[in-house]
């Protein structure tokens, strides 16, 4: 990609997400309090809805930053021919060395976030100072395992499946291929063996609509309609496979939440996985470690829709931008 279309893309990309967060972020609190271990209304209720976004929209940038561009260099480094078997392997381990780097960013910020959330009359820079005083920078990464787990969980789903290769290669690649979005949301499109489709996910961890189990959906659909799949009929696979992952993943979600907001030196505090979940099914069984499925569904399947459509509006804003002032 040339400089211009990078930074382009990139501040594209930036933008959508921090826009994704601020507008689905009262869901993400409403999910929060339905997983914290004191229970929706003592966390708050529909009360302060909107308390913490101050870290979301603070790390929302950077976040997706961090992500395009570890993505880009392992990409790079990973080079292999655009008509080589092993295309999607180089993009889902692009994508996977992205959450991990991303994470460094989004973890500090989602532990604020979530205390804030759950403690609405608290403010969040207290939280933060709070933190450091109590627990140093190490309790700013506290759930960063359980953290990369559900992004992770979320983009390899389903990735294996032989429909999920195969549709990359459905159809002969047309000339020139389609843009490719930069980010962290993950597709083929199904006429093209090189055009995966990224675009930053929020700090809420909310965005997978576009990841691999799309493609048995839009191969379907493809195939059904004698032509590749337009944009909004990509969006609805997207959306519907970005719904199946969030509720898949929704336990490690609960697990993550559990350990971030646990007190400091709990048992909980720890940041063992297993361990958070054994307690949350001794507890409250299944229904616990599907807390906050709904909300969590529908941000991520709105989600979708919203990134795409803010994206393509700034990026084409972007580089007519840039080509006037060239």
């Amino acid at each position: 990609m040339d400089r211009p279309g990078f930074m382009a893309s990139l501040v594209a990309g930036g933008i959508a997400g921090v826009s994704v967060d601020l507008i689905l972020f009262p869901l993400d609190t409403i999910k929060t309090r339905l997983q914290s271990p004191q229970g929706f209304h003592k966390a708050g209720g529909f009360h302060g809805i909107y308390a913490g976004v101050p870290s979301a929209a603070i790390g929302s940038f950077p976040n997706a930053a961090a992500f395009f561009i570890t993505y880009e260099y392992v990409k790079w480094f990973l080079h292999t021919d655009s008509s080589s078997y092993l295309t999607p392997m180089k993009h889902m381990l692009a994508a996977s060395a992205g959450e991990v780097v991303a994470c460094l960013i989004r973890v500090p910020s989602e532990v604020v976030k979530q205390r804030a959330q759950v403690s609405a009359s608290t403010r969040t820079f207290q939280i933060f100072s709070n933190i450091l005083y109590e627990e140093g920078i190490q309790g700013l990464y506290r759930g960063y395992k359980s953290t990369v787990l559900r992004e992770l969980g979320c983009l390899w789903n389903d990735s294996n499946g032989p429909m999920a290769r195969a549709c990359c290669w459905t159809s002969p690649p047309p000339a020139p291929t389609p843009r490719a979005v930069p980010g962290r949301y993950f597709s083929c499109w199904v006429e093209s063996t090189d055009s995966f489709f990224f675009g930053p996910v929020s700090l809420m961890g909310v965005l997978k609509s576009f990841s691999l189990p799309s493609f048995k959906s839009k191969a379907l659909w493809s195939w059904r309609q004698d032509h590749v799949v337009d944009s909004w009929q990509s969006a609805v696979c997207g959306a519907f496979a970005g719904g199946f992952a969030a509720a898949v993943t929704t336990p490690l979600d609960v697990a993550k939440t559990r350990i971030m907001l646990a007190k400091a030196g709990s048992s909980t505090a720890s940041g063992n996985v297993l361990s958070a979940l054994h307690r949350v099914w001794r507890s409250q069984g299944l229904a616990g470690l599907f807390a906050g499925v709904f909300p969590r569904i529908t941000a991520i399947s709105l989600g979708g829709f919203i990134f795409l459509g803010t994206y393509d509006q700034t990026h084409s804003l972007l580089l007519e931008v840039g080509r006037k002032s060239s």
